[in-house]
């Protein structure tokens, strides 16, 4: 588990805009580390800008981290209270596809474990975050929480830091070294130290001044500045209360920006954390803003330090700090603009994940994958726009959807699950919006978004069988199969065949895990003869191919099942396509291994394993790592090999019931304990085993990897590994209720 570096925290909407050239603090510094030496729960208080983020950030990486790391929490973007889970699971790296809370498989993870949980920006956030802690601190006692707020938790046994102003010094020092930043020396004179203070030596309005340097002297600035204070305080000369001091610096800040830069400060405002130049330019542009324009104003306001610049693994990201923003979105309200921009906020994101869910069947997966985790805050502000309008469930429907590859593929599963029942929670009301808005000359209209009264029906189905997907994954079996046969049969009644040969294909991968094969291969053949006539090709109809070959493989028919795959592979290569083609490798090793050539079962294995962990994909890592075992222990290493089982074991509670409960997947596995006890002893297997469960997810699937030496060893069985003491039929094995797809990847470009 890596513990977050300093450079992480950037992050953070209300973070001054560099870590580096920190000033001042350090009699803070020591005091909050001595804090945090003598209590479990340290919150940090102050008002926005005053530079509670920096401070946290600076103490967290001094070097002394708890040996499970620091953990940093960024809750500025989250406007939920139920998400705040998600945002501890998802920063601590957790990926679980069960029905199980997010908060229990925070509990699972952390016991045992010392950390510190650093949470950011919960103050719109206190209750949720105050029952997180509070439970956190009474059942793991290894884990110490420092919170970053403008108010308290106000539970049991916090201990406060309340940050006030910079000393004047320090406040006369950051303005200098921000204004040698933009190559503007300045002397510390009286006009710098009179307009430090009567910015109370608050850093980030102390910034905001700074950045004014291009245009204005200190003591124009002081100038500028006494005036605002003289109107806001009815002429007189009293300082006004630092809680109003900055918000009296922001508006003087925007009162010098030109009308340009404070419609676009306004604008901005609509976005929730990081957004990209291409964005900016679509929504904000229109309306006294040409989209031509867009890139020349953002560059001003940057100048300004209103907006910050970031390099992302995305590319070049902006954002603005969270006290600025709400600052614009007051102007934007008084505007009477809001709405407007809230709706192209809106289509924008529905028409980026339209664009990434036709851009998954090509070569760019894993960079479309990085964009989706860049653009989620994003994506769920759309979701719950188009949650609260009450004309956008079919949008709402729509983008849950056509998320479908994020929810499965991510390991976001309970989070899909969340916005495809609530977007399906009632009927549309009243007509669809229109989206026909005139566009800024220039600027591309998000492509995908359905015509006006034209794809609800369609948007509904597709919800529903994706919805039912995301069930069989997480092993929700009567959901599921409620989700699925609800979409089959309206799907026949509104005579979308699109539809009927998913909710059919879903079908059958839950057939498959449910070990009823022959089932399984007759709803599989039918979906992929469905999607043939249609003329349907993307991920997931790969995927229902390397289904049906995976029956084939366990019926006993592996020539049929490596024909079915190779098919795949090539298709894949063609198209640049490596998320279906890792499941191809994955069920091609198996009938390599079966037919006794056992080096290139572990080629194979080494190159799906390394497929599936770059997609955070859980369940091909861990079915990748069960089935390197086997070939481990035919190879000749029965200590590794349960190394190997142990890693998996310790996986599987995070993927559901261990190997689906299918007779079939646990043949493999059972061979497996059954060779390394027998060379092993009981006693040393159980030690192997130990070992293997102590690795992290990056330590399991690195150890896998790294045994690709050749090992002369048993000899590999001829022909498919059968479920010991059944045969091969449904009724044969018993129920076994599934709680994943075996090939669960998949998707498609217009379903």
């Amino acid at each position: 588990m890596r513990g977050h570096q300093p450079g992480d925290t950037g992050a953070n909407g209300n973070l001054p805009l560099e870590l580096d050239g920190f000033v001042g603090r350090h009699a803070e510094l020591r005091g909050l580390a001595r804090a945090l030496d003598s209590s479990r729960l340290v919150t940090v208080t102050g008002p926005g800008g005053i530079g509670k983020s920096r401070l946290a950030a600076r103490v967290t990486g001094g070097g002394c981290a708890p040996p499970d790391g620091t953990w940093r929490v960024d809750l500025t973007a989250v406007r939920d209270p139920e998400f705040v889970d998600h945002a501890v699971v998802e920063a601590l790296g957790l990926t679980d596809h069960t029905t199980r809370p997010p908060r229990e498989t925070l509990l699972a993870h952390l016991a045992g474990r010392r950390l510190l949980l650093v949470l950011d920006g919960f103050e719109h956030l206190v209750d949720a975050c105050a029952d997180l802690v509070v439970e956190l601190l009474e059942r793991v006692p290894g884990v110490s929480v420092l919170a970053v707020g403008r108010r308290p938790l106000a539970v049991s046994g916090e201990q406060l830091l309340a940050l006030g102003p910079l000393a004047e010094d320090a406040a006369v020092e950051l303005f200098r070294e921000r204004a040698g930043r933009r190559g503007v020396p300045v002397a510390d004179d009286p006009h710098v130290r009179e307009l430090c203070r009567r910015l109370d030596s608050i850093p980030l309005a102390v910034e905001l001044a700074a950045g004014r340097l291009g245009a204005l002297s200190p003591d124009q600035l002081l100038e500028r500045l006494d005036d605002r204070f003289r109107l806001l305080a009815g002429g007189g000369r009293d300082a006004l209360p630092r809680h109003r001091t900055l918000r009296t610096a922001i508006g003087w800040s925007h009162e010098l920006c030109t009308p340009e830069e404070r419609l676009l400060w306004s604008r901005l405002s609509v976005f929730a954390g990081r957004f990209d130049l291409e964005a900016a330019e679509y929504v904000c542009s229109g309306g006294g803003l040409h989209g031509d324009d867009v890139l020349d104003v953002l560059s001003a306001l940057l100048a300004q330090s209103v907006v910050a610049r970031e390099e992302t693994a995305t590319g070049v990201r902006y954002r603005m700090l969270d006290t600025v923003r709400a600052y614009g979105a007051e102007w934007l309200e008084a505007t009477g603009d809001a709405v407007r921009l809230r709706r192209r906020h809106r289509d924008w994101y529905v028409g980026l994940a339209t664009w990434c869910e036709l851009d998954w069947f090509s070569p760019r997966q894993n960079e479309v994958a990085a964009r989706i985790e860049a653009e989620l805050p994003n994506l769920r502000c759309a979701l719950e726009h188009c949650l609260t309008e009450p004309d956008g469930m079919e949008l709402a429907r729509h983008l849950a959807g056509s998320l479908w590859f994020c929810w499965v593929g991510c390991g976001r599963l309970s989070e899909g699950r969340h916005w495809l029942e609530r977007s399906l929670e009632s009927e549309p009301h009243g007509e669809p919006e229109g989206h026909g808005e005139p566009e800024p000359h220039g600027l591309r209209e998000p492509h995908g978004l359905p015509e006006p009264g034209s794809g609800s029906e369609h948007a509904r189905l597709k919800a529903l069988w994706v919805l039912g997907y995301v069930a069989i994954l997480q092993g929700d079996t009567v959901p599921a199969l409620a989700a699925l046969q609800r979409c089959r049969e309206e799907a026949e009644r509104a005579a979308d065949p699109t539809a009927v040969a998913y909710a059919e294909h879903r079908t059958g991968c839950l057939a498959l895990v449910s070990d009823d094969m022959p089932r399984a291969e007759t709803l599989l053949r039918s979906a992929l003869a469905r999607y043939e006539e249609i003329g349907e090709l993307n991920s997931n109809v790969l995927m229902g191919q390397v289904e049906l070959a995976m029956a084939r493989a366990f019926l006993g028919d592996l020539p049929d099942a490596v024909r079915l795959c190779e098919e795949v592979r090539r298709v894949c290569e063609d198209h640049g396509e490596r998320w279906a083609r890792s499941y191809a490798l994955y069920v091609l090793a198996y009938a390599a291994w079966s037919e006794g050539d056992s080096a290139r079962a572990r080629a194979l294995l080494t190159d799906c394993l390394s497929c599936a962990h770059a997609f955070h994909d859980l369940l091909g890592s861990v079915l990748s790592i069960e089935l390197l075992a086997l070939v481990t222990a035919t190879q000749g290493d029965p200590a590794e090999a349960a190394v190997l089982q142990g890693a998996a074991a310790a996986l599987w509670p995070s993927v559901g019931l261990p190997l689906f409960g299918s007779a079939y997947y646990n043949a493999p596995h059972e061979l497996c304990e059954a060779t390394a006890r027998q060379r092993l002893g009981d006693g040393r297997y159980e030690e192997c085993v130990r070992q293997g469960r102590a690795l992290g997810r990056e330590e399991a699937v690195a150890r896998a990897l790294g045994r690709g030496r050749p090992h002369a060893g048993l000899p590999a069985p001829r022909g498919p590994v059968r479920p010991p003491h059944v045969g091969t039929t449904h009724e044969a094995l018993g129920t076994h209720e599934p709680a994943a797809s075996p090939t669960r990847k998949g998707g498609e470009t217009a379903g």
